[in-house]
């Protein structure tokens, strides 16, 4: 009885401690003092002209897009980058460019009011903001007001209640959670440094139309207005394959860089996801690390529905699916950003791993 009870009590202490670590990485109080740099107003800093939610950038913010980009519960996005003046980029083959110091990301999202008529406008919900500063990169949450005349700074992050109607017609509705700047860490740390996910050569690697109405290849154009150095012919960069258009890429590509991008941020060996072994970056080619075959590490409780991260020629056998499938905040993956299951890609993935070793 009495070793019962000590065992109920040690659970519980332990219980405590969990919630006490997780707690203190991701809340963060109001009373932060914030530098004076940071604007309390997204319309102070003067990315924009015009009607702010028009978001029609000045000279010196470029607008970018990548060719696979994460998904965040059908939210859709409009990207910018800020160099500062004078200063460039550096290609880099492999990882995400070493942006100068300086450097300001800009990524809104927002909902479509119907996404069967862009026409009808669209409702924006946050602007996140990724600024590269000398003691590195931090990240600052801006969430946009109902009346869609600016966004404020909420550094503990906040709820939106979103509605939209989809391309099928149907009514959706979503409690957006808008994280913290503490909650940002996790996904965009590596190697203990908060870095920047998607602009890399290959996810820059296409086409976009800019102001003058042209479409022109994104790192030719960085390159043409001074941006970018060290672009090799485009014929030696890698491209990423957009991962619901066959005509870009097989089926392997597509699935591939849809992991790297939503998932293979932290499953990497730098990652805050390296204590599971499932690397599920681009780079991965080793099939067992890559999750086929492999038990699951560090899964916690989600570990019970599945023997295998991935089991080939069975998707719903493997432990990848199951987390993508999954809304219990104690099994899904990604564990923030995603409350909805992204059902276009599951099919994506389903086909890819019945597919494997055939």
């Amino acid at each position: 009885m009495r070793y019962q009870i000590t065992k109920k009590v040690s659970l519980l202490a332990l219980s405590v401690f969990v919630f006490a670590v997780t707690l203190g990485h991701t809340w963060v109080p109001y009373s932060t003092k914030l530098p004076e740099s940071y604007q309390i107003k997204l319309s102070a800093y003067g990315f924009f002209k015009g009607k702010l939610a028009d978001l029609q950038p000045v000279n010196g913010v470029v607008p970018y897009t990548l060719n696979t980009p994460l998904f965040s519960d059908y939210a859709q996005k409009v990207r910018f980058i800020k160099l500062p003046q004078g200063k460039k980029t550096s290609y880099n083959a492999k990882e995400v460019f070493d942006f100068p110091v300086g450097t300001i990301l800009i990524k809104n999202f927002f909902y479509p009011i119907d996404e069967r008529s862009p026409a009808k406008g669209k409702r924006l919900v946050e602007t996140r903001l990724l600024i590269h500063e000398a003691s590195g990169w931090k990240a600052l949450p801006y969430v946009w007001n109902d009346e869609q005349t600016d966004a404020l700074l909420e550094i503990a992050g906040e709820t939106k209640q979103v509605s939209w109607i989809d391309k099928k017609g149907k009514n959706r509705h979503l409690g957006y959670m808008i994280p913290n700047m503490n909650q940002c860490k996790g996904c965009h740390v590596r190697g203990k440094k908060m870095m920047p996910i998607g602009p890399s050569a290959r996810q820059l690697n296409g086409k976009l139309t800019y102001s003058n109405h042209k479409k022109i290849n994104q790192l030719l154009y960085w390159q043409k207005t001074g941006m970018l150095q060290g672009l090799p012919a485009l014929s030696q960069v890698p491209k990423a394959p957009v991962w619901n258009d066959p005509s870009t890429g097989d089926l392997n590509a597509r699935a591939r860089i849809w992991l790297d991008i939503n998932c293979g941020h932290c499953h990497r060996p730098d990652g805050p996801a390296n204590t599971s072994g499932l690397f599920l970056y681009i780079h991965e080619q080793n099939m067992a690390k890559l999750g086929v075959y492999k038990s699951p590490i560090a899964a916690g409780r989600a570990a019970q529905y599945a023997k295998y991260d991935i089991l080939p020629g069975e998707p719903n056998q493997s432990l990848i699916v199951t987390r993508l499938e999954a809304t219990d905040p104690g099994i899904r993956m990604p564990e923030l950003g995603r409350q909805m299951v992204h059902q276009e890609s599951i099919k994506l993935l389903k086909q890819w791993i019945k597919r494997l070793n055939k």
